[in-house]
Parts: structure tokens; sequence; C-alpha cells
């Protein structure tokens, strides 16, 4: 299959909209179209210039999904949702970047896109109204849910053996894991720090322990790197 030259990649925080002003990514295809159903024929006639890897440039949306579904990895993040919470869009990127399975929002169904930089296009984003219902559709799936936060007689993150299938389950800015989360969860696991605050931002948080996963589970440029 033909594949374009390499376009530009923006990974800095511009929205795609922005991005497209400035012309990154690629132009029109250059030559005959390539026969291959993944192509979208609207970028192949105006250009590509979606923040994507190379390797999608040209592809359509449901083309990429469908690639990212075909080796999603395991584990799913979930996180509170009772204040409309503006880290939602940075771990909805995060979760992105590494691939989750799904991220789960639990409490308000709205939240803020914003920080996404238009990844929730790409990623499964599921919504339950309460604990309660995100703790029923986990022991369904038998996936442990594991609570990250600083709290007492919490377990270091680093030195804790993550199961390859699990549910990250993050507390919004702020107050951290709700006394509701605490209850259902298998474990809660710290981030260690050696400032002075008490807490690092949650969507900070929410991509530390996803890099933990990551460096638990896969091998870069292996069967699943």
């Amino acid at each position: 299959m033909t594949r374009p030259a390499p376009g530009t990649n923006y990974g800095g925080d511009v929205s795609e909209e922005t991005a497209a002003t400035a012309q990154p990514g690629v132009g029109p295809w250059p030559g005959p179209w390539p026969d291959d159903p993944r192509y979208d024929a609207d970028l192949l006639a105006h250009g590509d210039r979606r923040n994507v890897v190379d390797g999608y440039r040209y592809w359509s949306n449901d083309a990429i999904v469908a690639d990212l579904d075909r080796r999603r990895h395991p584990f799913h993040v979930a996180i509170e949702n009772w204040q409309h919470d503006f880290n939602i869009g940075s771990v909805v990127r995060t979760a992105n970047a590494f691939l989750a399975a799904e991220v789960h929002i639990v409490g308000r169904r709205r939240w803020n896109r914003r920080g996404a930089m238009v990844t929730d296009r790409y990623q499964h984003v599921r919504h339950h109204s309460d604990l309660a219902a995100l703790a029923a559709w986990a022991k369904e799936e038998d996936l442990p849910v594991l609570g990250i936060d600083n709290l007492p007689g919490a377990v270091a993150l680093e030195t804790y053996d993550l199961p390859r299938a699990c549910v990250l389950l993050f507390g919004q800015e702020g107050p951290g894991l709700s006394e509701a989360a605490r209850e259902h969860v298998s474990a809660v696991l710290s981030i260690a720090q050696f400032g002075s605050t008490r807490s690092i931002n949650a969507g900070a948080a929410a991509a530390i322990a996803m890099h933990a996963w990551i460096r638990r589970h896969v091998v870069p440029g292996g069967a699943d790197g």
C-alpha cells in the first residue's frame, strides 16, 4: 500500500482548529489515489491537517478507531466528575496516548472536552451515574478497581504489581477520591512525592499511573509496543 510522505506532527497544546490555521500535517494526496477503503476521499482531496501520527494520515476517523481497537491495552481509566473537573479532558488525551481500553466518567455526564484536544474522537469514553454503577460494571468484567490517591495506608504505586487488566480510578482535583470511591476499590495506590505540597494535579497523577502500567506490561517495539 502506498504511503504518503511523513507530515508534521503537532504535540503541543493546540486545538485541531488552531493547528489547521498553522497548516500542519500534509496537503492533498499527490498522484493517483490509493485503492484502500481506510482512506477518506475528502482528506485525500484537501489534505489532512489533523493531529494524528503519520501512519494514520488520510485515514478516516472510523478506520483509525478500528485499528486502535485491534490493539488496545486491557487497562481502563475512571475519573470522578462531581464538579465538572477540567482535568478530565487531559485524562482522555493521555489515555489515548497510552491506548487505554476505555475512559469511564463517573458522576455528571457533561465534561470539559477542551483538554482532550479532540482525542475523544479516537478514545472510547463511557459514563456511569455513580460509583456503584462503575463497581457493578467492573465486577461483571472481572476487573479490579484500583484507586490512586495519597491517603493514609495507601500502597506505593512504584512497588505495586499492577494487574494487566484493571481499572485505575482517580478522584477529582482538590478532594481526591471520594468516600464512596474508597468503598469500591480493592486497593489504594499512592504516588511518591518529595516536595512541599500534599498532592499533585489529577491529570498529572493519571498520566503517571498509566505510564506505570505501560512500564509493567508493555515492551517498546514488541508485540504490544
